[in-house]
């Protein structure tokens, strides 16, 4: 157990009751606790299996690979729709009455979905990569920059890429060349160390 879930559902007076039926119905799984995105979040290896969410006139749980689950009761939504493709949500309101049973179903499902590996990935025209001149001018300069770069991941490629092209001054984006070229050498992303909160 997490004591930041405590506090989590401690701010959430209004549900505190049958969030904390729910949270006790998660951790009887092999489900690890842990806060992402300032979320309860129950992981398999790491990976993102469901998350709780409160707001003010209801909370929800949400499957990360929701839309792989069979949903026979029609409990589930799609969390964002037109925005998400895998992942549904399942709402409770206060005067929710939560049947463990069927709620234990969908997340054993879930948990063996991810053991399997199942997943549905992000369908969406890729944008092309546009380096901006001041980095390609820095990469051509240094080869051993050069090779670095070329290892990258496409998106860690684009996030190099679009922090030197919005900023609006030659000084910042001079500071923001500075900045990269140490991560860049040691293959680490711009934004790595939120990644894995």
């Amino acid at each position: 157990m997490d004591l930041r879930v405590d506090a989590y559902i401690t701010k959430h007076s209004n549900f505190t009751k049958l969030i904390n039926e729910i949270r006790k119905t998660l951790l009887s799984t092999e489900f690890e606790e842990t806060i992402k995105w300032g979320m309860p979040t129950y992981t398999i290896n790491g990976k993102n299996v469901v998350g709780i969410g409160a707001f003010k006139s209801h909370f929800g749980i949400w499957f990360f690979q929701g839309a792989l689950l069979k949903d026979t009761h029609k409990v589930l939504t799609n969390a964002q729709e037109g925005k998400t493709q895998a992942m549904r949500q399942w709402r409770f309101t206060n005067d929710s009455k939560i049947d463990k049973e069927l709620l234990l179903t969908y997340i054993n499902e879930a948990i063996d979905n991810e053991k399997k590996g199942l997943k549905i990935k992000p369908i969406g025209t890729k944008k092309p990569l546009v380096i901006p001149t001041e980095l390609v001018s820095t990469i051509n300069k240094n080869k051993a920059l050069s090779i670095s770069f070329e290892k990258l991941s496409l998106s860690k490629k684009r996030e190099f890429s679009e922090y030197i092209a919005e900023a609006k001054r030659e000084a910042t984006k001079i500071k923001r060349l500075e900045k990269i070229i140490p991560m860049i050498m040691n293959g680490i992303g711009l934004h790595d160390k939120y990644k894995n909160c």
